[in-house]
């Protein structure tokens, strides 16, 4: 029997879904219902599955959840009327356009046609910098989850050697950022390899906490894994209906901690789109 530590993705979403139902609650009091707006382009299966699970956690959650859901063959001035009028609707406190958009469609220009500080999934460019800077702002889901879920099990990365193997825009970059920073639960030494690098093993071997974030299913095998070591599995792919993740099951014969294949690191990005989505509401009181 396996001794390797598992570490579930659920208990940290509902540990961060509790405090948002109660932030949510304070403002339902002050007669303010916080509201996340989402945006569909087209009838992708998985993509209206993804809003429905949103819409779900919202009404769990007290909050509004207007919806546009727009053609397949929108334009993408129809996109930008429509992300323009969330833009303005002062009750609408967050903003999500779901990814991906039909291949017409620039998906980089609607997200910098949104308000930044609507914007849950902190993929902005303003936010972006914000995260650079160390400047308050909306945090990239995926990354601000990992960090969440490394807290929530206790995990010490302070002073520790972090390796991530990618580079993506959504995960390993923002990533890096955000656990190289001085904060108890980050404040690690950071290195970022990917599959550009030919011996990128010989930096993985040697991390404590290991975050795979490269999308190649089964690039984590047990030979790149430092005995005991701490490993995330964030990046996947989907064939269909099959999630293909980056660490191969082996690996859990070698680690000393591991999220699970289905259920990690999934669960705690949607609860920060909700915690971001709160602050957001909560910033506009402050504000108004």
């Amino acid at each position: 029997m396996s001794s390797t530590r598992l570490l579930p993705g659920g208990p940290v979403a509902e540990s961060v879904l509790n405090d948002v139902a109660a932030r949510a609650a304070v403002l339902t009091e002050k007669s303010v219902t916080p509201s996340l707006a989402t945006i569909l382009v087209g009838d992708d299966d998985a993509s209206a599955g993804y809003i429905r699970i949103k819409q779900r956690q919202a009404a769990e959650l007290g909050f509004d959840s207007p919806h546009t859901h727009l053609p397949a063959d929108a334009t993408q001035a129809d996109l930008h009327a429509a992300i323009a009028a969330y833009n303005d609707d002062p009750a609408v406190h967050g903003l999500l356009v779901q990814y991906p958009v039909p291949g017409h469609l620039d998906y980089d220009a609607a997200l910098q046609a949104m308000d930044p500080d609507k914007d849950v999934d902190g993929m902005h460019p303003l936010n972006m910098g914000r995260l650079a800077l160390g400047m308050p702002g909306p945090l990239p889901c995926t990354p601000a989850g990992i960090e969440a879920l490394l807290a929530y099990y206790d995990i010490p990365v302070s002073g520790r050697e972090v390796v991530i193997l990618g580079r993506g825009a959504t995960l390993g970059r923002p990533l890096a950022v955000l656990l190289s920073q001085k904060r108890p639960t980050a404040n690690a030494a950071v290195t970022v390899v990917h599959t550009g690098v030919p011996d990128w093993a010989r930096y993985t071997q040697r991390a404590d906490i290991l975050i795979a974030a490269a999308g190649v299913p089964g690039i984590i095998q047990p030979e790149h894994v430092k005995p005991g070591a701490v490993v995330v599995g964030g990046g996947v792919r989907y064939e269909g209906r099959r999630l293909l993740p980056d660490v191969d099951e082996s690996v859990e014969s070698v680690a000393g901690a591991i999220t699970p294949r289905v259920g990690g690191v999934g669960p705690t990005t949607v609860a920060m789109l909700f915690r971001n989505a709160i602050t957001a509401a909560e910033r506009a009181v402050a504000a108004a």
